[in-house]
């Protein structure tokens, strides 16, 4: 039995369709990607789940039993917009946010200590929220989202705002609370980050569900264009090689998109007879490829 089901699910404002039947499933110890454009659905759905809004059709479970008080107990929540009032210390928000959960004021203060001893920055126990960096912010905000040691979390665009030392940060501990067996729901537009967090994934795209399944499996099936071809010094006829289309010249070599997969050994021909070869490789097609070939090209920001 899946920890969280999202069973055919639709909503409605009036005559316009935020979704239209969102399945998905996810497992304990699972990060489970949400991807999709500005208006395709993604916040509609990450409400219905955190029970702030209902669905019009279908069924959101929770460990097989519908949304209810208690089940909002198990729910983690990290907006993409940052929700913490400025003014007050971080000790006092996050404390009271985790007492609404359930916990006592004593679990909930050695709860805090505890994760920002994890992110090194204990001393931001007093301060008001106003007085840290944005990243830091950041950072108070996912604290408050896992204080109380949610089975469900959602994140939306959880590294937003954070430099690449903090993004590994949280990467890292993200991967750790999914190995703990925290059942994980991730919304974002860096597919750099679904490929290397998800397993499995859905695309909305106005509404709907346009691509949904394994992450390896949805990969696998797309055509292999692009090779990446490393050479000692210029090849020369590269573009006029037949399955050939495009040919980009790097400093180490080259970056080719081909056709059909027979143009590939002719390419690894036509560089063995020039120089020596020190890369070729065939790449299988990037999670932004697949994502711009699913919506057909049409993203709106």
């Amino acid at each position: 039995m899946s920890v969280l089901e999202v069973a055919n699910v639709s909503k409605q404002y009036g005559d316009k369709t935020a979704v239209n039947g969102i399945q998905l499933q996810v497992d304990r110890g699972e990060i489970y990607g949400l991807l999709g454009a500005n208006g395709a659905g993604k916040t509609t759905t990450m409400r219905m789940v955190l029970g702030l809004i209902y669905p019009d059709e279908g069924q959101i479970l929770y460990k097989g039993r519908p949304y209810s008080k208690e089940i909002s107990r198990l729910l983690g929540y990290l907006p993409e917009e940052r929700g913490l009032y400025p003014k007050v210390k971080i000790s006092d928000q996050l404390v009271y946010l985790a007492r609404l959960k359930g916990m006592s004021r004593k679990a909930a203060d050695e709860s805090l200590r505890r994760w920002l001893d994890r992110f090194n920055v204990p001393e931001y126990y007093g301060k008001k929220v106003e007085e840290l960096s944005k990243g830091n912010q950041q950072k108070i905000q996912f604290i408050a989202a896992v204080i109380h040691n949610p089975e469900i979390l959602i994140l939306d665009e959880a590294f937003s705002g954070l430099d690449p030392v903090n993004v590994e940060l949280l990467k890292t501990t993200v991967k750790e609370l999914r190995d703990q067996g925290t059942c994980i729901l991730f919304s974002t537009h860096r597919m750099e980050h679904v490929e290397e967090l998800c397993r499995n994934m859905t695309i909305l795209h106005k509404s709907n569900t346009v691509l949904k399944g394994n992450i390896k499996e949805i990969k696998s099936s797309f055509p292999k264009e692009r090779i990446m071809l490393g050479v000692s010094k210029e090849v020369e006829g590269l573009a006029e090689l037949e399955g050939v289309s495009e040919v980009k010249r790097g400093e180490n070599g080259y970056e080719l998109r081909i056709t059909h997969p027979g143009a590939a050994r002719r390419i690894l021909s036509a560089a063995l007879e020039q120089a020596d070869v020190h890369r070729f490789e065939v790449m299988e097609p990037t999670l932004n490829e697949i994502f711009i070939r699913a919506v057909g090209g049409d993203v709106h920001e």
